[in-house]
């Protein structure tokens, strides 16, 4: 009798011990982005608000991104974020390791709702931003129409830049050789047009500096040190509103690209991440955070919302979307290592 009192002695303890670890391990949902500007402007669209609507209890953080910490928080037993906002490869790789929650999109208004590359079993379109054609409208007396014209140094003289490495410089590479938007990854697929590629940029290779961070291009912009340069939309923006510059972009041909929101596997707050997203996710709340920062949103009716002066900025106008080019993250999953030697060899000689 004695040792059958123990033992249930012993088992209303663990049973106490169990839901003291269940109470340690509640918390409030937590949201992670990218600092800077861009979270400054999500503070003030999306999460105060939120927190406002729905009264959730919610902290947002901030990361550098690398699918190595989602393995570690994951798999690590002891995640402390529930949503995070990842890029293209970090959304396609932490998917196929089952690092994230797959999406039920009847609880976040529908695929429907959302443009179609926005649209992924583990993740839903956050921004949109792109790779542009950028050059200083004070310094070029014609301006650049495409990016045949980046190539043509007779027509425009002068050093031009890309970003080092061969994501985006062999897609701008082929449709400077005629290669229309929609067909670069299909000529590019091939050992072919990946020696077009490099044969096209043969043609300016004296005349290219290479670019790394993404403060760097209007720099090089400002300073003169190039006619024009491949840059992210949002910098030309903001050096143009903040710093009185007058640059200008062109969008025909622009390579596109978004980040995603992603539930962490086994969040604890699902209920609560998925009222964020739908909040988020929202057509009239995505175009406020459009009017602050100078991103694409992934709804479909966000863009009707936004104002005029606004919306001829973003990378999904319609106008600026039409003739642009989504990377594609699976080819480059594939190919980058192969074709990072490739480049590297060429970039030697």
């Amino acid at each position: 009798m004695l040792k059958r009192k123990i033992v249930l002695g012993f088992a209303a303890a663990l049973t106490a011990s169990a839901a003291l670890v269940t109470v340690a391990q509640a918390r409030d949902l937590t949201v992670v982005s990218w600092g800077g500007a861009y979270q400054d402007a999500q503070k003030k669209v999306y999460f105060e608000p939120f927190k406002k609507a729905a009264g959730v209890a919610m902290n947002d953080e901030s990361w550098d991104g690398g699918i190595g910490v989602l393995r570690a928080k994951v798999q690590g037993g002891a995640a402390t974020w529930d949503l995070v906002q990842v890029e293209s490869d970090e959304l396609a790789v932490g998917c196929e390791e089952g690092l994230f929650e797959k999406l039920d999109y009847s609880k976040i208004g529908g695929e429907s709702a959302y443009m179609p590359p926005s649209v992924n079993p583990c993740g839903v379109g956050a921004i949109v931003y792109d790779f542009v054609l950028g050059y200083d409208k004070d310094k070029l007396k014609d301006a650049p129409n495409g990016w045949a014209d980046f190539f043509d140094t007779k027509k425009i003289p002068g050093k031009r830049a890309l970003r080092q490495g061969p994501k985006t410089t062999l897609e701008i590479a082929l449709m400077a050789d005629g290669v229309a938007p929609k067909d670069v990854y299909k000529v590019l697929a091939t050992d072919e047009g990946v020696e077009r590629a490099f044969k096209k940029l043969d043609t300016i290779k004296g005349d290219l500096v290479w670019w790394k961070a993404g403060a760097q291009p209007p720099q090089l912009l400002a300073s003169g040190e190039v006619a024009m340069t491949s840059v992210y939309n949002g910098r030309i923006d903001t050096a143009n509103k903040k710093e009185k510059k007058n640059f200008g972009m062109v969008w025909d041909g622009a390579l596109f690209t978004l980040d995603s929101w992603v539930i962490l596997k086994g969040s604890p707050n699902k209920d609560a991440a998925y009222k964020f997203l739908d909040f988020a996710g929202k057509a009239e709340n995505q175009s406020k955070l459009s009017e602050n920062i100078a991103y694409g949103t992934s709804n479909k009716d966000a863009a009707a919302l936004i104002p005029a002066a606004v919306l001829k900025d973003l990378p999904t106008a319609p106008d600026n979307i039409k003739n642009a080019v989504e990377i594609n993250v699976a080819f480059w999953l594939e190919n980058i290592d192969r074709l990072t030697e490739r480049f590297n060899k060429w970039a030697a000689k």
